[in-house]
């Protein structure tokens, strides 16, 4: 029926052409008729036109069973919503609902619908939940499915749902959204200073707060002295993201350079219920502050979004915690029948030191126990030998040695690390039903969650330090006393961390270090625990000339190292820091199957953002990564990628800043 129609338009355009190029000769050879022939031809496409118009309402009429006489096109054309039939793209048939409301009263007969709904899939119009079009200001949801067994014909029934769609996206957009904001220097900075000027910046803060949250139809409330609780619309939260929570920048601002101010916010959107958002709002304020705070978290049931974090992790001077820790994890020790301790793959200094010093504790609490590590992919190889040969040999086991011993009153001690993946062994984690975790890098996605103790402090230059603190807690005789070479073992991982006491120190690493060096650790036994071999130091070196600086970060991905060569990756991304304008280094080995990954930097640059786009993390600067399944060449397109994307949001937020 198409191709018939479209074979009358095309024979009417001829004849009326054919009869324009007759007129058009006839009036040059005698001009006397030219106006005579003009009327002619004007009353001829008058008449083609009209006759056309007839012509289609007529087959219109046909098409749409205007008869009556089908049984299936009566029960359509009585349907109260609108219902359109397709050949391919185009309307042959539509009932007399679907002409009044969507048409307008007129026929728009083998018109493409197309031009109707622009980007209407027929496809999507099949499935359960059909799609959404609209036209004209009103919306309509489109189901259909094949009319006939070969699929030509397609029949479509539009329902209009205009209310319906404005009342779910307003019940949508007023959700309601829970935060808790949290003022992360109070406690160690705002209370030292006089009561005048403390009150005067708390006083900044609500004012801060109160306009920020004023600006929506939410409420703000304060519970405590340096926590604030806000509910507001979902609608509102949009833009806070969108703006990537510029409170924080703001609140930065207050308080001058002595006294600064952070904050820590934690959100929870998208629950069933505000009891649930609370909760989720919960959650993500732990995620933040376990982050170093300084930033917002916003927790969905999608998972954990993350904004700002530009800042130092603010030092916590009372040592309150790891008194109560010290306590809970003697208790726990005491009530155990055996320890595990274990650190994260490829062990380095900070790890095997922090389990020695945990090592301690148990012999304190007269309880056996034992270090699970693969020494051979150990990067801190020289540490575990030297205690080997000091006679510890009996306490460094494999995985596969500890798991037929592991019973339910077994503890596990997780040290220098909190995601399961990253785990020595994911199989005795598993078969450990009492868990304890002692970290001090930022928190990330996919936590260890089950821990009966969560000792995690992302101010700790390392996690020797909050271990250190934990023994002057332990009460023990002269005989349990931390030896001279657990002591420097703590003290390596420290000066490791700390890139010799040069980065992410506080007054509490310097008393940890104290406390190890009364305990007997010399400094230049420690510093052969760093020696290297010359080959070593030949690969190192390889490695740094190979590097290429792209936005400030020395980048080197690269294969061919030795698997024993692995600890010459973290020390080349040290070296590279030493070169002027190189403010971060990222360093890519493939080896093993896998390409493995250490940043760091001297704290311009977050090199724990960079590392999580890349599913690693750390600290803001010392992070490491590890990717499966990757080329160098895929490896390296990631890094830059991460790398670029970094420093368009640190754009955005500086520009932020500075309006």
């Amino acid at each position: 029926m198409k191709k018939a129609m479209q074979g009358v338009d095309v024979l009417l355009v001829v004849l009326a052409t054919v009869c324009l190029l007759l007129g058009v000769a006839l009036a040059a050879v005698m001009p006397i008729l030219l106006v005579p022939v003009a009327l002619l031809l004007l009353l001829l496409a008058l008449g083609i036109w009209f006759n056309l118009r007839q012509v289609r309402r007529v087959i219109a009429s046909v098409l749409r069973g205007g008869n009556n006489e089908h049984t299936a096109q009566y029960s359509l054309m009585s349907l109260p919503v609108p219902v359109m039939i397709l050949s391919g793209k185009s309307m042959i048939w539509y009932n007399d609902t679907f002409r009044q409301q969507v048409l307008h009263g007129e026929d728009q007969c083998l018109l493409s619908v197309g031009r109707l709904f622009p980007g209407l899939e027929l496809q999507k119009c099949a499935g359960p939940t059909g799609q959404d079009v609209e036209r004209e200001g009103v919306r309509y949801t489109v189901y259909g499915s094949p009319g006939e067994a070969d699929g030509k014909l397609f029949v479509a029934y539009l329902i209009e749902n205009t209310e319906l769609k404005r009342q779910a996206a307003e019940y949508t957009a007023s959700r309601p959204a829970y935060m808790i904001i949290e003022l992360d220097t109070y406690d160690e900075i705002l209370r030292e200073l006089r009561e005048s000027e403390r009150a005067r910046i708390v006083g900044e803060v609500n004012r801060l707060l109160e306009s920020y949250i004023g600006r929506t139809t939410g409420f703000l409330a304060r519970v405590s002295t340096s926590r604030y609780i806000a509910v507001v619309e979902e609608r509102h939260i949009k833009d806070m993201v969108a703006a990537r929570f510029d409170l924080l920048d703001k609140a930065r601002q207050i308080g001058g350079e002595h006294a600064a101010v952070t904050l820590s916010i934690g959100v929870g959107r998208g629950g069933k219920t505000l009891v649930e958002c609370q909760k989720m709002a919960a959650q993500a304020l732990d995620m933040a502050l376990g982050r170093g705070g300084d930033q917002a978290a916003v927790r969905t049931a999608d998972g954990f979004a993350f904004y700002g974090g530009v800042s130092q992790s603010v030092e916590k001077r009372s040592k309150v915690k790891s008194r109560i820790v010290a306590a809970a994890l003697t208790d726990l020790i005491h009530q155990s029948d055996s320890v595990l301790i274990m650190g994260h793959r490829a062990s380095d200094l900070d790890a095997v030191g922090a389990a020695i010093g945990v090592l301690r504790i148990c012999r304190i609490c007269k309880k056996p126990a034992a270090i699970v590590i693969k020494k051979k992919e150990s990067l801190a190889e020289n540490l575990v030998d030297e205690m080997i040969d000091a006679g510890y040999g009996d306490d460094f086991m494999l995985p596969e040695e500890v798991l037929d011993s592991i019973t339910p009153k077994t503890l596990l001690v997780i040290v220098d690390t909190h995601l399961p993946y990253l785990l020595e062994s994911r199989e005795v984690y598993q078969a450990c039903k009492n868990v304890v975790l002692i970290d001090h890098h930022r928190k990330c996605v996919g936590y260890i969650e089950n821990a009966v103790i969560s000792y995690h402090e992302p101010y700790a230059s390392s996690t020797c330090e909050l271990v250190s603190e934990l023994l002057q807690y332990v009460d023990g005789d002269d005989r349990d006393r931390l030896t001279p070479l657990e002591a420097q073992a703590l003290l390596a991982g420290i000066t490791l961390d700390t890139r010799t006491f040069a980065l992410h120190t506080g007054v509490r690493t310097f008393e940890a270090a104290a406390y190890l060096r009364r305990m007997g650790a010399q400094t230049q036994k420690v510093k052969k625990l760093f020696s290297s071999s010359f080959a070593a130091y030949e690969w190192k070196s390889r490695l740094v000339t190979e590097a290429k600086l792209y936005h400030g970060c020395a980048v080197v991905v690269t294969s061919g190292l030795p698997s024993e060569m692995a600890v010459v990756v973290p020390q080349a991304a040290n070296d590279l820091l030493t070169i002027d304008g190189v403010q971060a280094s990222v360093v890519a080995v493939e080896m093993n199957g896998q390409v493995n990954i250490s940043a760091r930097s001297l704290g311009e640059v977050n090199v724990q953002v960079i590392l999580e786009k890349l599913g690693g993390g750390g600290h803001l600067t010392m992070a490491g990564a590890q990717l499966k399944n990757t080329t160098v060449a895929q490896a390296r397109q990631m890094i830059l990628a991460a790398i670029e994307e970094y420093r368009k949001n640190e754009n955005r937020e500086r520009s932020r800043s500075q309006r």
